[in-house]
């Protein structure tokens, strides 16, 4: 009997042991950390063997194949020994890809991926299609696989997932952009990050469709490498400003706003035209999506001023898009687990639209020194520096915020960096972040 071992025992690595077992292999899960509460029930109801707090190395070295959590880096020692005695390595998604023929529609991207899976799955729910969401949001691939059969799976994917996705193949792929991102875990090489976002592109055909920001350079650039090449066999749907809209209503119609979800609402709709979704069905779906949360989520309005939720914003970009937005004068709480910022992208931003800085962190000496420069930079040129508070929990942030704010001011949580100094995930954060806000 073929023996899976699997390292990690969260959402993506419970759901492959599950499935692992109902396929009739020998299962043994692996983690590090403390395994939670359902998840320890859901394996125990599955009859699958566990582990946590150690890895035992007699018991994962013996593994025929190995399904790794994506949190788990690939410089891992266990991972290396794995390696290094050419034990196969390979997602939850990539697994669970073998026992489905659902066709799978795929989106990766640093910035807008979630609001943008979430936008197609509503729109193949209105169209009344069989659907399942999953990755990095929704339930496990794996599982709805092994306790469900759709037809359709729309799968948000970061960079950490598709670099063990070998054989793997996304009906329709979809690159919304790049910018860099998670450089720590790729050798600070923006260009291992870039290759890993391009693995999307695996495997497809003719028969498949690789939707892209036709303007993100970073895009273009690789993209013509590849075509140079004959590395990329999919057929190409380009879209953006400098391309024909495809959007059946208005921009002003759309539900989601600002710049960057049009280009969002854009990707969604060629992926609906490309499954022969109804125009009218279209249409309506991208007037009345509701968004997700924690992304530019307004939580309330506090003697006049509102406060607004950006706790998914983990990376410099996704922050600018934030700030692009803001439409009054704004204080900004960033700060966090830093995964190789680098923080002028928003530095033009930040001087037009921020008065106050409130960095939220356990390390904050990288925000000190870069707008400390910033600052520098500003009163060399005879204008106002930009406040700063600098506070090491959520408490002391809100209530500098709270301070520093003027009626018609908006404060915006838009953090830059990962959430782990201070709390279990950027849900968290923002549950957290609101709680206090509406507490006040």
């Amino acid at each position: 009997m073929k023996r899976i071992v699997v390292l990690g025992a969260g959402e993506s690595g419970s759901g492959a042991a599950i499935l692992a077992k109902e396929k009739g292999f020998d299962v043994f899960v692996s983690d590090c950390g403390t395994i939670s509460e359902p998840y320890r029930a859901l394996l125990d109801q599955n009859g699958v063997k566990w582990e946590d707090g150690k890895h035992s190395e007699e018991l994962i070295l013996n593994a025929d194949e190995v399904v790794k959590s994506p949190g788990i880096p690939l410089n891992a020692p266990f991972i290396q020994k794995l390696q290094a005695q050419g034990t196969p390595i390979i997602s939850e998604i990539e697994f669970a890809a073998r026992y489905t023929h659902a066709k799978m529609i795929c989106i990766t991207g640093s910035n807008g991926k979630t609001t943008t899976t979430s936008l197609i799955f509503y729109i193949l729910r209105q169209a009344g299609l069989n659907v399942g969401l999953a990755g990095n949001i929704g339930n496990s691939l794996a599982l709805q696989v092994a306790h469900e059969d759709h037809d359709y799976y729309v799968i948000e994917l970061s960079s950490f997932q598709l670099d063990n996705m070998y054989d793997f193949k996304a009906d329709i792929a979809i690159l919304l952009n790049i910018t860099p991102d998670h450089l720590d875990r790729y050798d600070f090489k923006f260009q291992n990050y870039v290759d890993a976002k391009f693995r999307i592109t695996r495997n497809q055909t003719a028969d498949d469709a690789f939707i892209y920001w036709a303007e993100d350079p970073v895009i273009d650039r690789c993209l013509r490498t590849l075509r140079e090449n004959h590395a990329i066999g999919a057929t190409l749907y380009p879209y953006g400003f400098t391309q024909p809209n495809p959007l059946p209503v208005g921009e002003e119609e759309l539900a989601l706003k600002g710049r960057h979800n049009v280009l969002n609402s854009m990707a969604a709709t060629i992926a609906a035209n490309v499954l022969n979704i109804k125009k009218d069905v279209i249409r309506e779906s991208l007037m009345t999506f509701k968004g997700v949360e924690h992304r530019l989520q307004y939580v309330a309005t506090v003697r006049g001023v509102r406060w607004i939720n950006d706790s998914k914003a983990t990376n410099v970009n996704s922050c600018w898009y934030a700030l692009e937005s803001m439409t009054t004068p704004t204080v900004l709480i960033l700060g966090g687990k830093d995964k190789g910022n680098d923080y002028s992208e928003i530095d033009e931003l930040v001087k037009a639209k921020c008065h106050t800085l409130v960095f939220m962190g356990l390390h904050n000496e990288k925000l000190r020194e870069h707008f400390g420069e910033l600052n520098k930079q500003l009163m060399a040129n005879g204008q106002q520096p930009i406040s700063i508070i600098d506070t090491d929990n959520l408490h002391d942030a809100i209530q500098g915020a709270y301070k520093a704010a003027h009626e018609g001011d908006t404060v915006l949580l838009s953090p830059c960096c990962a959430s782990f100094d201070l709390f279990k995930s950027y849900e968290d954060r923002g549950e957290q972040f609101m709680a206090a806000v509406r507490a006040l």
